[in-house]
């Protein structure tokens, strides 16, 4: 970094990839500062400049002291340790020492303590809810939402006759000849442990699983022009039931009310809709299959005169952008959710939905919206 760039950043003053320390002579407070860097796409520590962008500038003996402090720091006071860059930049009020932390690979990044920290803006915060630790967790794959027990939700709460359909068309046996008990078939299989069903095994066979999960739910809504209206829409649905039931009330829906167009066929036949019915198929699968279940909200579906949106919890996960994912990439965020899907909904899970969705129809655009925590795929209609 020349001083240009040094100043040019100081100008700018301190954001969420840029905090200002006249001097630091606290191991623990430097930790929680690389820390929140590591969980938080990583970021830039610029020492020898006070809070008011002003810089006060570093002895060489202040060097020597704050680069053994930020190694001590960055090896004890932190979990995982990780490996600071630092670099002194020459200015005329004196030395800036510049610490570079790159967004850490092994979140979640601790305090000596245990405590989570990420930024928040210029500042930072203490991770204290559940379902945030739940979802850093999940992005180092530690755990998987689709894994974690669906409380009150039982092996006596299976579709039995759905289930059984299932096995047989499968596996090609039959349920009702297996040695192993219902409970033991459905924990081999990764759906359940002691007797109670993991949110994959709840919501792909269980009877009713909006009862005990209300938010694992997708709600859609029409409107009859391009804006949203409070009280006046065309329809309105709340898909419930098992993940292929909410599936495919979804397709429906939104088949409804795509607009038909006629081409060379005579005015009695049905058309063919101006969006290609499989945009929505691989689109509506990747909202339930790659969706964010620690994230107590619905799938929901917008439909306007001019494009539909279709959005689901949780940002892309990891380092993962929009531009991958049209390359072909992915990053499977529930894996036994996305294992069973093959079987039961119209999804190869090979990472090219996206792809074949736009090479059907390219006017679709994909919007990341990590602040809001959401993904969002805007079919744009003409």
């Amino acid at each position: 970094m020349d001083t240009s760039e040094l100043i040019e950043i100081i100008s700018r003053d301190e954001d969420s990839k840029h905090q200002f320390k006249a001097n630091i002579t606290n191991a623990d407070q430097i930790a929680t500062e690389m820390v929140a860097f590591c969980n938080s796409g990583g970021g830039r520590i610029f020492i020898g400049v006070d809070n008011y962008g002003s810089i006060s500038g570093l002895t060489r003996e202040d060097i020597g002291r704050i680069n053994q402090l930020i190694s001590n720091s960055s090896n004890n006071n932190m979990n995982p340790p990780i490996n600071p860059i630092t670099e002194n930049i020459t200015m005329t009020n004196g030395i800036v020492t510049v610490v570079t932390i790159l967004d850490g690979i092994s979140k979640p990044y601790m305090d000596k303590l245990g405590a989570i920290w990420v930024k928040n803006g210029s500042d930072k915060r203490r991770i204290s809810s559940r379902e945030e630790m739940q979802r850093m967790f999940q992005a180092s794959g530690i755990i998987h939402a689709d894994e974690t027990p669906a409380n009150g939700i039982s092996v006596s709460d299976i579709d039995l006759e759905y289930f059984s359909d299932f096995f047989e068309r499968v596996l090609g046996e039959k349920l009702d000849e297996q040695k192993n008990s219902l409970s033991v078939l459905l924990e081999n299989m990764n759906l359940s442990k002691d007797g109670t069903l993991n949110i994959a095994g709840a919501l792909l066979f269980s009877k009713s699983p909006h009862y005990r999960l209300p938010a694992y739910v997708a709600k859609g809504i029409c409107y009859e022009d391009d804006n949203i209206h409070v009280d006046r829409y065309i329809e309105s649905i709340e898909a419930n039931g098992k993940l292929a039931d909410i599936y495919y009330s979804c397709l429906s829906f939104i088949m409804r009310h795509i607009p038909q167009i006629q081409d060379e066929q005579g005015v009695n036949s049905i058309g063919r809709p101006v969006v290609p019915k499989i945009v929505f198929e691989e689109l509506l699968a990747n909202a339930f299959i790659h969706r964010d279940y620690f994230i107590s909200a619905p799938v929901r579906i917008f439909v306007f005169s001019n494009r539909i949106e279709i959005i689901s919890p949780g940002h892309l996960p990891n380092n993962l952008t929009v531009q991958n994912i049209v390359n072909g990439n992915s990053n499977i965020r529930n894996p036994i959710i996305a294992s069973f899907a093959t079987r039961i909904l119209p999804y190869r899970g090979l990472g090219n939905g996206i792809r074949r969705a736009l090479k059907a129809y390219s006017d679709i655009e994909f919007i990341d919206d990590r602040e809001g925590n959401l993904f969002k795929a805007v079919i744009k209609i003409d």
